[in-house]
């Protein structure tokens, strides 16, 4: 039906539809009204006419005229597929059997990146110090290398757009692919390339690239296409299917390489949702073919936050999950497998129920001997809880706790803790995030310059390779970003992309250095009566000026 949506979106302007629900104004290029879920002050509800996608900044949700549709109405996708097309004038049924331009180009975008997967093998088996980079330094076995179909980007400019030129392909063809930037060049420039595989048919349908020299972002992938689809796409699947099978599990980790090296080490049921957060349509696949479920997650803020959305969409459709812990020093499965693959089978083995892990994060890191500790942590419990379905696990952990809390459990139910009014506490604040500042001018200076910077690393092509910062995983994060990018980036050249990158690079880093000197002032206050402490503090100042 991606025929049949796209006459849909030419005929229906998106603020034509979303203006049938609330009233939206100019703001420049955009348009901005009210959330039409009631939860802003002030407006912070954005269309982009020209993109035609919308992002409630208030809500956190963002999307097309579709996805509008299914959030507003609280209707499927069919339905709203079916609504809009009969406020348009489309007849459905004339696009059920398919459109065949549109299938002719799907076949061309398999084709071109199949040939682009062979092309990044050839430059890997060619290059002797990226060998050594994927065979020593990241530890990969030529077996592995084989099975994952591991290859190099080089950082020759626009190699690949040459020999897909030579073998017919068009521009437009290599857009759909998702292999081009938008300057037309090669989008994967001295990475190491992962061909991203169909679960079905195994056919290369994307790819990650992870930088091997200096630079960032440290992993790109390929944007949504055609053919490629974030939201539902597993890692590895391809690979890991027959064993999610045969061993009636599976294992979600956090990254591409833990997935890759836990199929070296003999986990071969590990999977990853590659750079996204994870879906309803994720685990709906993957309960699919086992009950089973194992998190692979950090017990960071990251990982309970992540722990934390999977419990909430596991609820939703009623599966169980289990989280793997205790790395001890490493950080990740990937840095286990390094110290010992037998370890992380082990640790595989040992999983703990998902509500009783994060439960006991929460217990770890509130005071459970204090009202508001003891407040917050049966706030979050509650919310948590609230996600289970089954009356008598629901039942068995209210219980527990109620016994923590010493309450009853009638106690905790008259608490009402709504899933949509009470917010998540992050459980350790970041390294030099100042509570108090948030809301001052300072901390909204650095938050738009972040934004611009992020905005720029997606989406700027080249230039955002100068940007130190993260890509985020969020989906919600990166429709914002497309449109800040849209509205300040856009229209600049390539050459000015860059300088502006720099300069709100530098800008950026300026704040961060003026905050830290902020921070180490009001050290000072602290530590008076300690001369020692005093003076290192203010060397540290000096230092940080001098830069």
């Amino acid at each position: 039906m991606q025929d049949a949506k796209e006459e849909i979106r030419a005929r229906l302007p998106i603020e034509d539809v979303v203006s049938q629900y609330i009233e939206l104004r100019r703001a420049g290029r955009t348009l901005k009204g009210r959330s039409p879920w009631g939860v802003d002050k002030t407006p912070s509800f954005m269309v982009s006419p020209e993109k035609g996608i919308w992002h409630d900044f208030s809500a956190n949700k963002g999307g097309d005229i579709f996805s509008f549709i299914m959030e507003v109405e609280g209707i499927t996708f069919r339905e709203a597929l079916e609504k809009l097309a009969g406020q348009a004038g489309v007849e459905l049924k004339k696009y059920d059997h398919g459109d065949i331009k549109l299938t002719k180009l799907k076949m061309r975008a398999r084709e071109a990146l199949e040939l682009a997967c062979k092309y990044f093998q050839v430059c890997l088996a060619k290059n002797k110090a990226v060998c050594e980079y994927v065979f020593y330094k990241r530890s990969l076995k030529r077996t592995t290398i084989v099975d994952f179909r591991i290859g190099y980007a080089p950082k020759t400019k626009n190699s690949l757009v040459e020999v897909l030129k030579k073998r017919g392909y068009s521009l437009e063809e290599m857009k759909e692919a998702g292999l081009v930037n938008r300057f037309d060049g090669d989008l994967f420039k001295g990475r190491m390339m992962i061909p991203f595989l169909d679960a079905n048919s195994g056919e290369v349908i994307g790819f990650t690239g992870r930088i091997i020299e200096a630079g960032e972002p440290k992993y790109l992938n390929t944007p949504e296409t055609l053919l490629f689809n974030k939201g539902r796409f597993i890692f590895g699947l391809a690979q890991a299917k027959e064993a999610i099978r045969k061993s009636n599990f599976v294992v979600i980790v956090e990254g591409n390489m833990d997935v890759i090296s836990s199929h070296q080490a003999g986990v071969k049921e590990a999977v990853a949702t590659s750079g996204t957060a994870m879906t309803e349509n994720h685990l709906k696949i993957l309960s699919r073919l086992t009950p089973d479920i194992r998190l692979a997650y950090d017990g960071d803020e990251a990982g309970v936050k992540a722990a934390e959305r999977a419990i909430m969409l596991a609820g939703k459709i009623g599966i169980s999950l289990s989280v793997i812990s205790g790395y001890g020093e490493a950080k990740d499965p990937d840095e286990l497998i390094k110290i010992d693959p037998k370890l992380w089978q082990k640790c595989v083995e040992e999983r703990t129920p998902a509500v009783d892990w994060i439960l006991k994060k929460y217990e770890t890191k509130l005071n459970l001997m204090t009202g508001p500790g003891k407040k917050e942590y049966s706030d979050l419990a509650m919310k948590i809880i609230g996600y289970i379905e089954d009356p008598v696990e629901k039942k068995h952990y209210e219980q527990v706790v109620a016994r923590k809390l010493d309450v009853t459990v009638e106690d905790l139910r008259a608490k009402k803790v709504s899933a949509e009014t009470v917010r998540m506490k992050p459980i350790a604040r970041r390294e030099g995030q100042d509570e108090k500042n948030e809301g001052s001018e300072a901390f909204a200076t650095r938050k738009k310059l972040e934004d611009s910077l992020q905005a720029i690393l997606v989406y700027g092509g080249v230039a955002g390779q100068e940007v130190s910062l993260e890509i985020p995983e969020d989906e919600v994060r990166l429709e914002e970003l497309s449109l800040i990018f849209e509205e300040k980036y856009s229209k600049m050249s390539e050459e000015n992309l860059l300088k502006e990158a720099l300069n709100l690079n530098t800008r950026y880093r300026d704040e961060l250095r003026k905050q830290k000197i902020r921070e180490l002032g009001e050290q000072l206050t602290q530590y008076e009566s300690d001369e020692e402490k005093t003076t290192e503090i203010l060397k540290q100042i000096e230092r940080l000026r001098k830069e």
